[in-house]
């Protein structure tokens, strides 16, 4: 499964704006250049995060966005699906009996990814934006694992 840069770049930008708005309407030009992002594919995504109310825009000299709610309430779940980004796994519709086959029936493996999308998705919708800006969100992903000789995952020291 791979995440768009829809999901991926709209979760940046509300980062950014988590991290450094101070309660004041953060300009998108701003949030484009410190996250290297096009400016007019940032307008596209918070006119569908604005639509979804998980930011307020701010008109004028001075203006910008702000969040909608505070940033430990935000979900990076709610994130992704407000810009339209599917969280799953499987070709077909997750939860439908019919399956992604000629025939309409599940493929051998169907379950599996089906539950992958379910576990990706209770993560990214355990994770708040805080918990992005305040690094609570750090593990072992930045560890370099190897095998052993018996086949155990051990991390590299």
């Amino acid at each position: 499964m791979k995440l768009s840069t829809k999901g991926r770049y709209a979760v940046m930008a509300m980062v950014d704006i988590a991290a450094n708005s101070d309660g004041r309407p953060i300009a998108l030009a701003d949030v484009a250049e410190r996250q290297e992002i096009s400016l007019s594919y940032l307008e596209q995504l918070f006119g569908k995060l604005r639509r979804g109310g998980l930011v307020k825009s701010v008109r004028g000299p001075g203006g910008g966005y702000l969040l909608a709610r505070t940033a430990g309430e935000t979900r990076i779940a709610d994130i992704i699906l407000a810009v339209d980004e599917p969280i799953k796994a499987v070709r077909c519709t997750p939860g439908s009996p019919a399956g992604c086959k000629i025939n309409k029936t599940r493929c051998l493996t169907h379950d599996l990814w089906e539950e992958l999308g379910n576990k990706i998705y209770l993560y990214l919708n355990s994770v708040s934006l805080a918990d992005v800006v305040e690094k609570r969100v750090l593990g072992t992903s930045g560890e370099v694992y190897r095998r052993d000789q018996g086949n155990t995952i051990v991390a590299a020291q």
